[in-house]
C-alpha cells in the first residue's frame, strides 16, 4: 500500500498506478457534481463550459453562502459545509462521464458497482472513498469556490473548488478490477451462508 499526492489534473498513467488500499491526497482542483447535474448533462444533452478532462469529481450538493464577489469569492459563493453523498445511485453515468468529459477520479461515499468498475478498467479511473459524516473536515480542505456552471440546478450545480491537500482518501476501486466494496459483499455473503448452514445443522 502506498500514498499518492496528485496535482490535478492527473494522467491515465498516474491513475492506473493506484491500487485498492492505497491512499490519495488531491491538490489544486476538484469538481462537485450530483444527480441532477448528471441527469441534465447526459439525459438532457446539456454541455458544460468547465474542463473536467483528467480531473476528479466529488458527489456533493454543497451548502454554500452567497457573498459579495471578491478575490476570496470570485463567483459570489463561499463554502459553508461541503459533504459527500452516496455514490451508487449515480452508477449509470460513470462511463459517459469518463468518455465525454475525461473524468479520471470519483470521490464519494459507499462505493459503486460493476458498471463503474468496468469503466475504470477500460478508461483508467478510480474511486476514492470518504467516510460518512466527515463533511466538516472536508470543508476545511476547500479553499475557494472558483467557478460554477449549470447554476439553475442549484445546489446541484457543477462546482469548481480550489483545494488544499484534500485527503487522505482511500482507493476503494481501481482500474485493475479491484473493489474493496465487492470484497466486503463477498465476505458478508460467505459469512451469512456459514451462519445459515450452522443453524440448519443445529436443528
Amino acid at each position: 500500500m502506498a500514498h499518492h499526492v496528485l496535482d490535478m489534473p492527473a494522467t491515465e498513467a498516474e491513475i492506473r498506478a493506484l491500487r485498492i488500499g492505497d491512499t490519495v491526497t488531491l491538490r489544486r482542483w476538484l469538481f462537485g457534481i450530483r444527480d441532477a447535474t448528471l441527469i441534465h448533462m447526459f439525459d438532457r444533452g446539456r454541455q458544460t463550459r468547465l474542463d473536467l478532462d483528467g480531473h476528479a469529481v466529488i458527489h456533493t450538493a454543497p451548502n454554500v453562502h452567497r457573498v459579495p464577489v471578491s478575490n476570496e469569492a470570485p463567483v459570489g459563493f463561499a463554502p459553508f459545509c461541503i459533504g459527500t453523498t452516496t455514490s451508487m445511485r449515480m452508477e449509470r453515468f460513470t462511463d459517459a462521464l469518463m468518455e465525454r468529459e475525461g473524468v479520471r477520479l470519483i470521490v464519494g461515499k459507499g462505493g459503486m458497482g460493476p458498471a463503474t468498475l468496468d469503466a475504470f478498467a477500460r478508461r483508467g479511473g478510480a474511486y476514492l472513498a470518504i467516510v460518512g459524516g466527515a463533511a466538516a473536515l472536508e470543508t476545511t480542505w476547500i479553499e475557494t469556490i472558483v467557478d460554477v456552471d449549470l447554476d439553475d440546478l442549484h445546489p446541484e450545480s457543477l462546482w469548481q473548488f480550489a483545494i488544499r491537500d484534500f485527503g487522505p482518501l482511500l482507493v476503494g476501486m481501481d482500474s485493475h478490477g479491484g473493489s474493496l466494496f465487492a470484497d466486503v459483499q463477498r465476505d458478508v455473503a460467505a459469512r451469512r451462508d456459514a451462519v445459515i448452514a450452522s443453524l440448519e445443522n443445529a436443528r
